[in-house]
């Protein structure tokens, strides 16, 4: 068996790897991508997706060739809503996972008469990252391009799309629709009340499926062989969750890119419903993932820096050493990390950033510590969310670009009490990817024996106990922070509406 490219496109660029069929990475290449924002969008380009995804795929081929590639699969975010024509260009930007224009389309969603049976199976509730009340959203405000929606996607099942001509999902992505995994079928009653045709919907394939050949055309673009077969993933979340190496009941992974992903792993049956995490069952494999993924979690750095850095030669290095010289606890300053709302655990879309507690004698080091420490904050919350439905979280898998700041590790660990097994690679979204399509294929006949030669632990880092117990007399404040903010959440969106005309903003590079 020969090599695999994996394109793996975040939230704030696309990147193509390539590793052997033993774990080897030997490309990579990489592009930023714009994303366009403002209260209650946020919005990215398909063409944008395709037009980089050419770049980076050519650019990492440099080192190997084309005819070294035997495999190719995709791994993006996912809940992100493309809608294309039936010549498979997109209609409109694609609808972000962390927009919250769907607020009215969500509650609609739940009166339905079917809705309570649909959420009891799926164990998903009617927040608007979903892919229905996006849907809903389509075809209520934009009635000329749902007639004119051949398919609804996924970014996954776009690229795959454009490379194979085929448009399919996998049951991860498809969950995001509310399909019933067990029953392997989308809610069709609950689809019909709504007046949505399943036929809209992609067709539903197995995580490994060949899904064949390139034609000839997505090679040409790409400088690839037609003889490169694409293989089905899933999205980035589980991908990275895979690809971290968990094999253990009580084991975490924490994934943090531009979001954070704390997923962790269970092999029991009966775990309690939450109405803050998913559960979401893999039954092939025996086991439940549990746990969410939050809005920004890398980006809250990404945000600093460009607020305080702009102008330091090495910014993550003076930002890790600013933050290192303010005293735990940040001096008493406080930092919720909502800057985009919030997914898991609060589910809360009018939720913003916030610091408390400043004072006169505070400069960016207390700010910047305060930041640094809401993203310990932020796996603590998730880890209390996860134990809700009965399990332990005993240690923790860190990777993604967090993982390269020791001082946020250190400070996970303190904040947690667990230990932080940090990956030696921060990539594992790619090996993820690399490891479910080489299963698929049967390079490898476990997922265990994947991991065992793709996932290496670079260092463990142990808690401090002493600041542990300190920690949590701050994470309440942190919880209390942002209970006391209550209504005044919502209050404020009605004035920013008000006050504000809706404009753009965009970021490269989010």
């Amino acid at each position: 068996m020969g090599n695999i490219l994996v394109l793996n496109m975040g939230m704030k660029s696309i990147r193509s790897i390539i590793f052997s069929s033993e774990g080897e990475k030997l490309a990579y290449a990489a592009r930023p991508l714009e994303t366009f924002l403002n209260e209650e969008f946020v919005l990215q380009s398909p063409e944008e997706w395709w037009e980089k995804a050419q770049i980076v795929v050519r650019e990492s081929l440099v080192d190997v060739g084309r005819e070294t590639i035997d495999y190719i699969t995709v791994t993006t975010s996912s809940a992100c809503l493309v809608y294309i024509d039936r010549n498979g260009n997109a209609l409109d930007k694609c609808i972000m996972v962390s927009d919250k224009r769907a607020q009215e389309e969500s509650k609609k969603l739940a009166k339905n008469p079917y809705f309570a049976e649909v959420k009891e199976v799926t164990g998903l509730g009617n927040d608007a990252y979903l892919m229905l009340p996006k849907i809903l959203w389509v075809k209520k405000n934009q009635p000329e391009k749902y007639e004119a929606t051949y398919k609804f996607l996924s970014p996954n099942d776009f690229l795959l799309g454009k490379m194979t001509g085929q448009y399919v999902t996998d049951v991860f992505n498809a969950n995001k629709y509310h399909y019933d995994t067990h029953a392997q079928c989308y809610p069709l009653r609950l689809l019909k009340s709504l007046g949505v045709d399943v036929a809209l919907l992609p067709e539903v394939k197995a995580i490994g499926s060949v899904l064949g050949n390139l034609t000839q055309s997505a090679a040409e673009h790409l400088g690839l062989s037609q003889k490169t077969k694409a293989v089905l993933t899933t999205y980035d979340a589980i991908c990275s969750f895979f690809g971290s190496g968990v094999s253990q009941e009580g084991d975490a992974s924490d994934v943090s890119g531009t979001v954070t992903v704390f997923r962790a792993l269970s092999k029991g049956k009966n775990l309690s419903a939450s109405d803050h995490i998913l559960t979401m069952p893999y039954p092939e494999w025996n086991m439940n993932i549990v746990g969410g993924s939050n809005n920004l979690g890398g980006g809250l750095i990404e945000w600093v820096k460009q607020c305080y850095y702009q102008n330091e030669a090495y910014p993550y290095e003076v930002m890790e050493k600013d933050a290192g010289e303010a005293r735990l606890g940040a001096g008493g300053v406080i930092f919720l990390p909502y800057l985009l709302g919030e997914r898991a655990p609060i589910w809360n879309a009018e939720a913003r950033g916030v610091f408390f507690g400043l004072e006169r004698m505070h400069t960016r080091r207390e700010m910047t510590r305060a930041v640094f420490e809401s993203t310990g904050f932020i796996d603590l919350d998730m880890i209390h969310a996860i134990e809700e439905t009965g399990m332990k979280v005993k240690r923790i898998r860190l990777s993604g670009g967090l993982a390269r700041i020791n001082l946020i590790s250190q400070i996970k660990a303190d904040i947690t009490g667990r230990d932080i097994e940090v990956l030696s690679e921060f990539e594992t979204t790619s090996t993820g990817a690399a490891m479910l399509a080489l299963l698929g294929i049967g390079k490898f006949s476990h997922l265990y024996e994947a991991a065992g030669a793709f996932a290496k632990v670079r260092m463990i880092i142990k808690p401090d106990r002493t600041n542990h117990e300190k920690y949590l007399q701050v994470f309440q404040l942190y919880k209390d922070a942002y209970a006391a903010m209550g209504n005044l959440f919502k209050k404020r969106m009605q004035i920013v509406h008000e006050l504000y005309a809706k404009h753009e903003v965009r970021i490269e590079n989010l």
